[in-house]
């Protein structure tokens, strides 16, 4: 059994995933019983699907998008008293045993978060495009934030009740990734780098980011930065 398993909440922000959910869920909950899917205003049954796997299920009544999602499930397990919370993708490409090494990581480190990284560790089915988009979008969000990461935009994350506590989500679409690490450094927050495998299937290649998201991501982030 992990450390502490009972007080670590893992946050799955999920739209359209009625075909992944449960098992997702299910998968988790072999290790950590404590889930929260936040169902971000789904067309098909994602919300069904994840409370019948026996996730705590909260719906946005409008697509918000996951950096909003994210907000609600760390205020949500915040409130229930979570210690640790993680951040777990919906569609399959994470491995739950890491969030394992993450927490014993986090808790022999004594820092705020532990975040994942591909390019320490392994991947599964990347194609080499998706690899040069990934190393390109750390590049920029290395350079934005001032941080020097492996892996800046990998959706597995630990954090301690502290950090999920200051971290404000203004971003509602994916620019969420780097205003995380945007957090970091304002609050000076402390983190380590863990090594996790990201297993890539014909699923979540469909759901990944393209060359047209990056960009959006990058004028999302420079407007943030013009704002007080």
């Amino acid at each position: 059994m992990p450390i502490d398993a009972n007080n670590l909440w893992v946050v799955i922000p999920a739209y359209n995933e009625g075909k992944m959910i449960a098992r997702v869920v299910e998968d988790v909950r072999r290790l950590f019983p404590n889930v929260v899917v936040i169902d971000d205003a789904s067309a098909d049954q994602t919300a069904e699907a994840a409370k019948r796997a026996g996730a705590h299920v909260l719906r946005h009544p409008i697509n918000l998008g996951q950096g909003a999602a994210l907000q609600t499930g760390f205020e949500y397990a915040l409130n229930a008293g979570a210690t640790f919370i993680a951040t777990f993708d919906a569609d399959g490409q994470h491995h739950i045993e890491d969030v394992t090494l993450m927490q014993e990581r986090l808790i022999e480190s004594g820092a705020d978060l532990a975040l994942g990284s591909r390019f320490l560790g392994n991947t599964v089915g990347m194609t080499e495009g998706r690899r040069l988009l990934l190393r390109a979008a750390t590049l920029f969000t290395n350079i934005t934030t001032g941080l020097s990461l492996s892996d800046c935009h990998n959706g597995l994350r630990l954090l301690t009740a502290r950090a999920a506590s200051v971290l404000t989500l203004r971003q509602n679409r994916m620019a969420h990734a780097s205003e995380i690490l945007a957090g970091i450094r304002k609050h000076r927050l402390t983190f380590i780098e863990v090594p996790v495998t990201i297993s890539y299937t014909e699923y979540s290649r469909q759901k990944g980011q393209t060359f047209i998201d990056t960009f959006v991501i990058c004028r999302d982030l420079i407007a943030a930065k013009m704002l007080p």
